[in-house]
């Protein structure tokens, strides 16, 4: 008798997040929940670094449901901006989540600090997975770029019409779901993560 695939919750509510992770998920021996359908409420990102940001976002989802429960925290950190916006990306969007907002802010910034500042950039995701017995996996994609200005590609996906991974002449934005799913932070991560939780002989629910 075939074994009933565990369940996990993806701990998140923003729509674009969940299109992405049931792509990059598929093929992953679990079933999936999501967060904002099981009407779990969000937790506040007090945490310091991105690891810490998406490790209370994964042990709140999984108190609340029983379930493991994976989320992630992303963000650019732009080298000449010391590293902001970094863990507040989402925040320099403001209370709309308008990311138009802060792409024009960072555009701003760095053009204060006159011709010769560097727009090197670097993406990163964190994904942690949280299990019922208390215990924590943290996996980390990091992905450098530079910034571009004008922004190129579809709107409304944070930075990635303003991010050209370095290697590659598109920005995120611009390239299919097939080829950002190969050089994007997020992916990256879930590598990391099938690699150390789904090798054979090992157990999604364990």
């Amino acid at each position: 008798m075939e074994r009933a695939r565990p369940t996990w919750v993806l701990a998140t509510h923003n729509a674009g997040k969940v299109r992405e992770f049931v792509v990059l998920f598929d093929g992953f021996p679990v079933e999936r929940r999501v967060a904002g359908e099981l009407g779990l409420p969000e937790p506040e990102e007090t945490g310091d670094t991105f690891e810490a940001n998406a490790e209370l976002k994964a042990a709140a989802a999984c108190a609340a449901t029983g379930l493991p429960a994976l989320a992630d925290d992303s963000g650019v950190e732009v080298q000449a901006l010391g590293g902001r916006p970094g863990i507040h990306t989402g925040r320099w969007a403001g209370p709309s989540r308008d990311f138009d907002i802060a792409r024009r802010r960072v555009e701003a910034e760095l053009r204060k600090l006159g011709p010769d500042a560097s727009w090197r950039a670097n993406y990163v995701c964190v994904l942690c997975v949280a299990w019922p017995d208390g215990r924590s996996q943290v996996f980390r994609g990091d992905v450098g770029g530079v910034l571009v200005w004008p922004i190129r590609g579809e709107l409304g996906a944070g930075f990635e019409p303003m991010f050209l991974p370095d290697g590659y002449a598109l920005t995120y934005r611009e390239m299919t779901a097939e080829q950002r799913a190969r050089v994007n932070a997020r992916a990256q991560a879930l590598r990391k993560l099938r690699e150390a939780l789904f090798r054979p002989g090992l157990s999604a629910d364990t």
